[in-house]
């Protein structure tokens, strides 16, 4: 498992990566190339990956998004360290938290 800042990286064997999500399109990229995990809503920092892979997201506002990377990477963040990931299949869930009477993701 990988973590940085309020995002979690868990490895997913690619037996276990659900037959949609192989050929999906994907997430696009931002304009600066990147695919991003979560946006800083108040600071515009981004956690994001800048090489080859492909973003997946899941249905539901908390659905969880499946990385591909096919030659490995890294997750960059303006105030974090970079976060080197081997090749292969990951989720990715956004921290969150319980608020009475709901949930919300945690944002930056």
């Amino acid at each position: 498992m990988y973590r940085q800042g309020d995002v979690l990286i868990v490895p997913v064997a690619e037996e276990a990566v659900p037959a949609h999500a192989v050929d999906a399109a994907g997430e696009q990229r931002d304009a600066r190339g990147r695919l991003v995990l979560a946006l800083g809503e108040v600071t515009g920092h981004a956690h994001a990956v800048p090489g080859p892979g492909r973003l997946v997201r899941e249905g539901g506002p908390f659905g969880p998004m499946l990385l591909h990377l096919p030659q490995g990477g890294r997750v960059v963040h303006e105030e974090h360290a970079v976060v080197p990931l081997p090749r292969g299949w990951f989720r990715v869930v956004r921290q969150r938290e319980y608020v009475p009477g709901s949930v919300r993701i945690v944002a930056d």
